[in-house]
């Protein structure tokens, strides 16, 4: 599928008027305004404010817009019952549903900062360089959604196809709350843009992604008094240890195995009958993920013969690999043409860090997913945007959009 690119890859007359009509201004006070409320992840109340002003300036577009319950999250807790955790809403705009061709444009409410964080004023660090919460990752990128699309609309390429935005509020913490949503949302896409920040400040794209799996490993042993009765007892925590130790010697090239954390216990003088196991997983290919799963039962089933204990897994893959295949690499042509077309930096790295890129590309669904601001140390109170980078990058998408919009074939 080749785009009907304008003659020397310059953008024609309708392209650069769509183009002119990007408002810096707007995008900018947008983002201060997204920015000056907190969204952590577990703060309800603060994503309900955001939900509720994305859903208003959503409005301006020409779709319905609603705001859809997260489904049920379950997480084991420090007594190892498995415990519900609420969500926020997630925000899910549909435009020309019944178009033929039609787009998937994600991004996320929710920020890492919790609600009593001291990392909440947006300062200029230098010209045009901004420092605050969540600016780059991604209020800024949701500003870059929102009026790329609104410049859109006024290109005649726009009535012929459709697509679905969605805002979601829990991908800093896996997006378990809405990978329902994700994949639903996925089936039948021609591509999908997802505004994460570049990779670099120089605005490097990012390429292939591995995975990500979270787990918990509870462990029930027998308690006894470590000084009377000591075999009597089988140690959890011993347990747990030789089992974090076993499965970090599983990693290699393809597969890195982070043990995390060990809960568990209570006075020294008592033989431990409970413990709990954390780790992350990031395998890069699929085959990884799936001779990991078979070697984590396998040594599961040994240690708990061989030390008397039972261990119950909780937790999975949420993220699965992300390779570039042949329709993303020609999604990837698109947008550099399109950088090139309009002067701008363009590179493309892959890495180790996950987003809700993966999650699409897993329903078979061309993405690039670093379409956001340029910026950088994310997820610190160091967190930077370029603010020149909200036009560069509303102007990118735009333009990508308006020229997959006449791309030939399916």
């Amino acid at each position: 599928m080749k785009p009907n690119l304008p003659d020397g890859n310059r953008p024609d007359a309708a392209e650069t008027a769509m183009l002119e009509r990007v408002d810096t201004a707007a995008m900018l006070r947008r983002t201060l305004d997204w920015c000056a409320i907190q969204t952590g992840t577990g703060n309800l109340r603060g994503l309900a404010q955001q939900a509720a002003a994305l859903a208003d300036a959503f409005a301006a577009l020409p779709g319905e817009v609603s705001l859809v319950d997260a489904a049920p999250v379950s997480a084991i807790n420090a007594d190892g019952r498995e415990t519900v955790i609420e969500r926020g809403q997630n925000l899910v705009l549909s435009v020309r549903p019944q178009a033929e061709r039609r787009f998937l444009l994600t991004g996320h409410m929710d920020t890492v900062f919790p609600a009593d964080t001291a990392f909440t004023e947006v300062v200029e660090i230098e010209p045009r360089v901004l420092n605050g919460p969540g600016l780059a990752d991604m209020k800024g990128g949701i500003a870059v959604i929102l009026e790329a699309l609104k410049v859109f609309e006024s290109h005649p390429s726009a009535v012929k196809i459709g697509y679905d935005v969605m805002i979601n509020s829990d991908e800093e913490t896996g997006s378990a709350g809405s990978a329902d949503l994700i994949a639903w949302l996925a089936q039948g896409k021609h591509a999908a843009l997802t505004y994460e920040p570049s990779t670099m400040p120089d605005g490097t794209f990012a390429g292939a992604r591995g995975g990500s799996g979270n787990y918990s490993v509870i462990v029930t042993g027998k308690s006894a008094h470590a000084g009377r009765n000591p075999q009597d007892g089988r140690n959890a925590i011993v347990a747990a240890a030789d089992l974090a130790v076993r499965i970090a010697d599983l990693g290699y090239d393809e597969l890195s195995i982070n043990p995390a954390k060990i809960e568990g216990g209570s006075a020294n003088n008592v033989v431990p009958d409970h413990a709990i196991l954390r780790f992350n997983i990031r395998p890069k290919t699929q085959d990884a993920a799936g001779h990991f799963a078979f070697s984590l039962n396998l040594l599961m089933d040994e240690i708990s013969a061989e030390r008397g204990v039972a261990m119950h897994l909780h937790g999975g893959i949420s993220r699965p690999p992300k390779p570039v295949d042949e329709r993303a690499e020609q999604l990837f042509g698109t947008v550099r043409s399109c950088s090139k077309a309009l002067g701008l930096h363009y590179a493309r790295k892959d890495t180790g860090g996950v987003c809700d890129g993966n999650n699409i590309a897993a329903c078979g669904v061309p993405v690039v997913d670093t379409m956001g601001v340029r910026g950088g140390s994310i997820h610190s109170p160091q967190e930077f945007m370029i603010v020149d980078s909200l036009a560069e990058r509303a102007k990118l998408s735009a333009l990508v959009l308006a020229r997959l919009a006449l791309e030939k074939g399916n």
